[in-house]
């Protein structure tokens, strides 16, 4: 058999994360992608800059930090230890975290690109149908902007799917807890089992272009939909 029980439980992590992560991105990064695109604060850039970190800052800092400050001394450490929820570090719990922030940005940027698009003008004509602002938001503002939310849906289980420095430094190399296939590639080529590396890079590549193929595909049929 090409892959061996520890490559299908690091596939299957792997998916749960992603998922998991996704859904949870998509209830985090909608309101402030909402509120990044409609703001005036002055606080506006610098939460922009902060979104936007994970892109230029190299996955073992992130990974670095969040260690530290889910650790028995830091900050968040010390809180989930007070709430009876133990550390986080080299649990799923932690990997969940880790990725969250790791693919923030991949979520919200999609969000705030169709929120702009939007404009204002199909708010301002419900607000004088006497729509309220919770009404505007789910009837007009998210069906306007359901191809933000497939892009941003796509991009973030897809980034989640392909890390590596995060989920390492963040959650170790734990069999079916917190080794998902990155990490487990890592393993089968540093044990030089490179037939067994190949089906997983071979896998994670073809993954890779179809999910890219769909999101480019959905952005060619766009118009056909209508709104």
């Amino acid at each position: 058999m090409p892959l061996g029980p520890a490559d299908l439980a690091a596939i299957w992590l792997t998916l749960k994360l992603a998922t998991l992560t996704t859904l949870l991105l998509l209830l985090l990064g909608t309101p402030i992608a909402w509120w990044l695109a409609h703001t005036r604060s002055r606080l506006k850039a610098p939460v922009s800059a902060l979104v936007a970190l994970p892109l230029v800052l190299p996955p073992t800092v992130i990974g670095f930090y969040l260690l530290v400050g889910m650790g028995p001394n830091g900050p968040i450490g010390q809180l989930t230890q007070s709430l009876g929820l133990g550390l986080l570090p080299f649990s799923f719990a932690g990997l969940v975290v880790g990725s969250m922030i790791y693919s923030l940005p991949f979520v919200v940027q999609p969000l705030h690109n169709a929120f702009v698009a939007m404009g204002t003008r199909p708010l301002e004509v419900a607000a004088t149908l006497r729509a309220g602002p919770w009404e505007r938001f789910f009837t007009v503002a998210l069906p306007l902007a359901r191809p933000g939310l497939f892009s941003a849906g796509v991009l973030g289980f897809a980034h989640t799917v392909g890390e590596f420095g995060v989920v390492l430094m963040i959650g170790g190399n734990i069999p079916e807890k917190t080794r998902v296939v990155s990490v487990q590639i890592y393993d089968r080529v540093e044990a030089l089992e490179y037939a067994q590396a190949h089906w997983l890079a071979g896998g994670m590549l073809a993954f890779s272009f179809l999910i890219l193929l769909a999101l480019y595909s959905s952005r060619r049929l766009r118009p056909a939909w209508g709104n």
